[in-house]
């Protein structure tokens, strides 16, 4: 089985879901009534063009998504691309150009600035993160830690600056964690499951349990806090050992375990990690990091929108 997550492309289902968020944020912006300050100040005739520009380096991701936007404000809205998403830009340089009715180029602005913004940002920091790696085998990955609703279009971003995609959800994948060992037991005999143990049990009910066409992708994925717990988990076979806080030299020794016992499983190195730790943590062989910052301390690329004359 390939040990590799559901990695996001823009699709149909993630099309959906900007088209979900993006009636949301019309429903913030303008309410029932519209936007009043547009309304009375610009002639209904008006017809404007405009240009998005970055005012700082960065990666673009969004922009996959900017015709459906301007198509939803007002089908008289057209959009010119000057870049593509995954592309590195530089401060200053133009994204693309948007023409049409200026009341609906108006109303329309802060919300693809937000996205942009929003999306391109998390890709940049992706980028920051993969570069520092690129010269070992580790792969920078994703985690659940993101915006309600926006978790596929974050993922997404992810995707353009170079990074890999944990789960999407807790549908896609087994991943036995330190809370689940807490309150899991064997009902037969009231205990607590070792790690080890809750990875047999696991596989136990997935074939039992998951439907056929769902099992065959599934991978089991367990959380270790200590070396000490390593070697009767190797045995188990997962498919992904997480290794959750460990520094460095306990890493290299989780790896020399690993190496010596099973190669084929993969293993995570998880928490404490930053754009100060990254490389360190790469270099002692592990397979995947996975960074939370990726998608909940991205800050906003910084876009913005300049007029042009007719």
């Amino acid at each position: 089985m390939d040990k590799e997550f559901n990695q996001i492309e823009w699709d149909k289902q993630l099309r959906e879901s900007w088209l979900q968020i993006l009636r949301l944020a019309a429903q913030e912006d303008l309410a029932d009534t519209g936007d009043w300050t547009t309304r009375a100040l610009v002639p209904d005739e008006a017809v404007s063009k405009a240009s998005i520009k970055s005012r700082s380096k960065g990666v673009i991701s969004g922009l996959v998504a900017i015709e459906d936007t301007l198509e939803f404000f007002d089908p008289r809205l057209s959009w010119t691309p000057e870049s593509e998403d995954c592309q590195s830009v530089q401060t200053g340089q133009c994204i693309g150009f948007i023409e049409g009715p200026t009341q609906s180029l108006l109303t329309a602005e802060r919300t693809v600035l937000n996205m942009l913004g929003h999306l391109s940002g998390i890709a940049t920091l992706t980028r920051q993160y993969v570069e520092l790696v690129y010269q070992t085998k580790a792969k920078i990955y994703d985690t659940r830690k993101t915006t309600p609703g926006w978790r596929r279009l974050e993922k997404y971003a992810v995707r353009c600056g170079g990074g890999q995609n944990h789960r999407t959800g807790l549908f896609e994948a087994v991943l036995i964690k330190d809370n689940h060992l807490a309150h899991g037991e064997h009902t037969a005999v009231d205990k607590r499951f070792t790690p080890a143990e809750a990875v047999t049990f696991a596989r136990k009910y997935v074939e039992t349990h998951v439907p056929s066409k769902s099992r065959k992708s599934m991978l089991i994925e367990v959380e270790i806090d200590r070396l000490d717990q390593l070697d009767e988990v190797l045995l188990a076979a997962p498919d992904i050992i997480l290794l959750d806080n460990m520094c460095p030299a306990e890493l290299r020794e989780a790896v020399s375990r690993r190496d010596a016992c099973n190669r084929s499983i993969d293993l995570e190195a998880s928490g404490s990690v930053n754009l100060k730790t990254v490389a360190a943590i790469a270099e002692t062989g592990v397979d995947r990091i996975s960074v939370g910052a990726l998608t909940h301390s991205a800050s906003c690329l910084d876009l913005g929108l300049d007029w042009h004359s007719s």
